[in-house]
């Protein structure tokens, strides 16, 4: 019985129940194959038939091996479709919704039973660091969490944990959209001094993508560079490329194949949505992302340690990988990751789907220069103000569904500031290109700086974050 969870069915996740009942399954038919004492099949039965019964009681319907709660259908099976319903459809490679404000946030925690961080969680943080939240804190950017209470219990008590978060190198350049973990991440770092580990997921990109390996891992390096000119600390961050971290490292692959081992083919289907035209590759590799929310994963900075806390600011859409990781992490000895959860960066276009680096125009790259981004800002981006300056002035503009307001939340630090332009946009003060301008004014500077900071990563520079080694960070 060691591979199904124990859950306090009351307690359990909608997704833990799934995994459950799949896990039960599998017994249930082992115990047949294997034709046990009749005692026992009927004992695993019941178990198994009082799971779908609090399944159901959970969720509002039967318990179907393919269809996960959260997703519609698997992807396989036109899962983005859910849109006509007017129901939103996130899973780490397909993010849709109808609505021109973006996906609705209040209703995706409660579908993936995460908890909502609320101002008691920000007044918290603030305490524990004795520093001003970040403006991703203050204005709901960062908007659902896993277990942060619990890092800021042990942080309180003087016990360590470490920072883990990721890049998929799908291009050679990466978009605005990309920085927001990173320069969340790179505040964690500084206000809690705790190290950080950064998995360049080149192998997956490899599976996913018409790409060769040198092409995916060429990728990593140069996505390294746009990473590191975020800022972080090369004494406490280590970056690594799957490709090149596994087959040095024992410590890794043993924890790859400790997940994979328990984590069943069904549990795949229904949590990642993979079909059986999936290459075995994708099929086997959440496990390779999870690995490193264990700390033993990393010998060269916490030693055999097993029992450090792991902290992971991501997008939501990859939380699917790691409730699977919190669902195996008791089940092989080890402390469930915590997670911070962001929203999404709204496309040029609007908020209905996310910014993709394979249309140049979607999105506000790295490398733009000065006169794109205002050409692609005036010509590009969606707005919210009204068919004609006369209604406008009227009825004002709305700051919901425009774009260049939601961008100015993400990168204009100062509050007041984006209050007062909310106002005025909103009563019609302020026109479309005013605001527009004002977007220009904070993405100008911030792209050239940024691109300034990255001229002076080298290769030895890129090469030393990317090599194992220990960070300065004193776990006795």
């Amino acid at each position: 019985m060691a591979d199904v969870p124990k859950l306090e069915q009351g307690c359990a996740s909608p997704l833990e129940l799934f995994n459950s009942i799949a896990a039960q399954g599998e017994r249930v038919r082992a115990l047949k194959a294997g034709k046990a004492l009749k005692d026992e099949i009927d004992s695993a039965v019941q178990m198994l038939l009082s799971l779908k019964m609090s399944y159901k009681a959970a969720v509002g319907e039967d318990y179907k091996a393919d269809c996960p709660p959260g997703n519609p259908a698997p992807r396989g099976d036109g899962g983005p479709d859910a849109t006509e319903a007017g129901e939103d459809f996130v899973d780490p490679w397909t993010v849709q919704t109808s609505s021109a404000k973006g996906i609705d946030y209040d209703k995706l925690i409660v579908r993936f039973g995460s908890s909502k961080i609320d101002k008691e969680l920000i007044n918290r943080i603030e305490r524990a660091t004795g520093q001003r939240p970040h403006r991703f804190l203050r204005r709901g950017v960062f908007f659902s969490h896993r277990d942060m209470n619990q890092v800021l219990d042990a942080y309180e008590n003087k016990k360590p944990f470490y920072l883990y978060t990721g890049r998929g190198p799908s291009s050679e350049a990466m978009h605005l959209g990309h920085l927001i973990p990173f320069i969340f991440t790179k505040w964690l770092q500084d206000v809690f001094n705790v190290p950080l580990v950064i998995q360049m997921t080149d192998d997956e990109k490899y599976l996913w993508k018409d790409l060769t390996l040198d092409q995916a891992y060429g990728y990593a390096v140069e996505n390294a560079k746009d990473i590191i000119a975020c800022g972080f600390d090369i004494n406490k961050t280590f970056i690594f490329s799957d490709l090149e971290y596994m087959g040095a490292s024992p410590s890794f692959y043993k924890n790859v194949v400790k997940i994979q081992k328990h984590v069943t083919f069904n549990q795949a289907k229904g949590i990642f949505g993979f079909t059986d035209s999936d290459c075995i590759g994708k099929i086997s590799f959440p496990a390779i992302q999870a690995a490193p929310s264990f700390s033993n994963s990393f010998p060269q900075i916490f030693q055999d340690k097993t029992d450090v806390q792991c902290l992971i600011p991501c997008a939501i859409d990859q939380d699917p990988y790691f409730r699977m990781t919190r669902d195996v992490a008791p089940r092989i000895g080890y402390p469930k990751p915590a997670l911070l959860h962001s929203t999404f960066f709204p496309a040029l276009q609007g908020a209905q789907t996310k910014m993709s680096a394979s249309d140049p125009n979607s999105s506000i790259f790295l490398t733009d220069t000065a006169k794109q981004i205002k050409t692609k800002v005036n010509k590009h981006a969606f707005s919210g103000g009204r068919d004609t300056v006369e209604e406008h002035r009227q009825f004002g503009g709305n700051c919901d569904v425009d774009v260049s307001f939601m961008y100015l939340t993400f990168f204009l630090e100062d509050d007041d500031k984006l209050e007062q332009i909310r106002k005025d946009y909103s009563s019609g003060a302020m026109l479309t290109g005013e605001l527009k301008k004002a977007l220009i004014e904070v993405l100008q500077p911030l792209i050239a700086e940024h691109q300034a900071r990255r001229k002076e990563v080298t290769d030895e520079i890129v090469k030393e974050f990317m090599t194992p080694r220990k960070l300065s960070y004193d776990f006795q």
